[in-house]
Parts: C-alpha cells; structure tokens; sequence
C-alpha cells in the first residue's frame, strides 16, 4: 500500500480534492512533507536508512496524535542531498538547487490548496540547511505562510540514556542510533555480521572545530571512514531501537501540536 508506516486515515493521497475542500479551519490544519535520502549507510544497513526512519517515527507519531487533530502526511521524497556519499555505489544525489525547486513548488502547491502550514520534517543530516533557506524563502514570500524546517532528532528523546559518550558524539552515520532502529522498523533488512566499529582517526584536536559542531569543517564521507559507518553499529540492539523510536514519536506528537496552535509572530500589526 502507499502509505507504508503512514496510518491510512492520517495519508493525504488518499483523500479526494472535495474532502480537502470541505475541510473546516484548512489555514491550521498541519501537513508535514518527510524528507530523507538514498545514500550508503555501511555493509550492513540499506540504502534507505533515513527515508525508513523518519517514515517509521512519523507514522507511530501519527499513530499517538489525539484524532481529533488535524495533521496529514505527504508522500516522502526519498531523494535528498547526498554528495558527501557520492563515492559509495547506490547514493542517489540530487543538487541543492534541485532540492530547493521541489519543496518550494510542493509548498506553492499546498498553499493554493489552502493549507497554511506545512512541516518539512527531515531525516537526513546532510541537508538541514536546504530545507531552512526553502522555509524562509517561502515566508517571505507568502506572509501568512508558517513552515517549520525540523529535522527528525531535534525532539526530546533518550538516546542520551541508551548511547555511550563516543558514541552521542561521533556515531554519526550507521553507529548504533540508526542500527537499532531498522532492527526494530526492517530487522530483515540488517546484516549484523558485517559491522564494523568505524570512528574517524585524525579529527583536529585540542580545537574548536568539529565535524557538525559549532564550527563544522567541510567533510565528506570518504575523508572519515573507508567503511561509510562513523560509529559503532556493533551494540546495537532491537529494544534499543523500539525504546528510541517510541521516544522520538512521543516527541513528534508534542511538536505537532504545538505546531497545530501556532500563530506567526507579527510585530507590525
């Protein structure tokens, strides 16, 4: 079926164009655009890892929201920006420009539908900043337009309760954060016996610069890891995985509601 992860009743696709015009107070209704991307994760993990995730952890968010709100999901875009990954066969990139013309032309096409405000919830962390400038772009333009660029970890979870320190800091792609949960969303999709522990050897020390910190240097995935893993997928486990997704929907489910109550700011008014 279409919707996959997504509860049926909560798939936009599935409704006709008059059930989206009959729909009281459109302006608050919330539709939320999943963002991911095929790109390597490893020996041991599919191509899909971020499309999977942020799929699975909006599907059982959807799953948790009172019924009573209104939220949809759209179809994901499973291709992102991805070129740190380009030198590991099965990424599939595509520009920023690319990336910045679809949302934008999505969202154009949401806001004639009468929709006001629209999540691009993102699962892939080489792209956060395409979808901010999309979002700011298509505020400015249409002022009473609200979009929120999110990205899939930024609610409140416990990964800091599962994951060790080296880990929280440097399993950045493939460790045991993303490994846990496809044993716990696509178990038949893990190979386990092909992980490695991978962390990057020669990051600059005693400095104030980091790999995504505050003041990230340019990388790309083949400059880190010969593997394509950054972390240790080796600890990873299912109840870990189940544990991490349950978190990360209950924190989805707050956001959505906020975002259901939220009003621009408007100091010129």
């Amino acid at each position: 079926m279409m919707h996959g992860f997504i509860p049926p009743e909560r798939y936009l696709p599935y409704l006709t164009w008059t059930d989206i015009q009959a729909m009281p107070d459109r302006e608050n209704v919330v539709i939320i655009q999943p963002v991911g991307a095929i790109e390597q994760h490893g020996p041991h993990l599919p191509i899909g890892v971020d499309s999977a995730i942020g799929l699975a952890v909006l599907g059982k968010a959807l799953e948790k929201l009172d019924q009573t709100m209104p939220a949809y999901a759209l179809p994901n875009l499973y291709y992102g920006k991805s070129n740190e990954h380009w030198h590991f066969p099965g990424t599939i990139t595509l520009s920023a420009q690319t990336v910045l013309a679809v949302l934008k032309e999505v969202a154009e096409s949401l806001y004639r539908s009468g929709f006001r405000k629209l999540v691009l919830m993102n699962s892939h962390g080489g792209q956060p900043q395409v979808l901010e400038i999309v979002a700011r772009d298509l505020h400015q333009q249409y002022a009473d337009f609200m979009v929120f660029p999110l990205f899939v970890w930024c609610v409140p979870h416990i990964a800091d309760t599962l994951l060790s320190p080296q880990e929280l800091e440097l399993g950045i792609h493939a460790g045991d954060a993303e490994t846990s949960l496809l044993l716990s969303i696509l178990p038949e999709s893990v190979k386990m016996e092909r992980a490695i522990v991978n962390y990057p050897s020669n990051l600059p020390k005693d400095s104030l610069l980091s790999m995504e910190g505050k003041l990230p240097f340019a990388w790309v995935t083949r400059d880190l890891s010969q593997s394509g893993i950054i972390g240790d997928p080796t600890s990873a486990t299912k109840e870990k995985g189940d544990r991490l997704l349950d978190s990360l929907s209950d924190g989805w489910v707050q956001v959505i509601q906020d975002i259901y109550r939220f009003q621009q700011p408007q100091s010129w008014r």
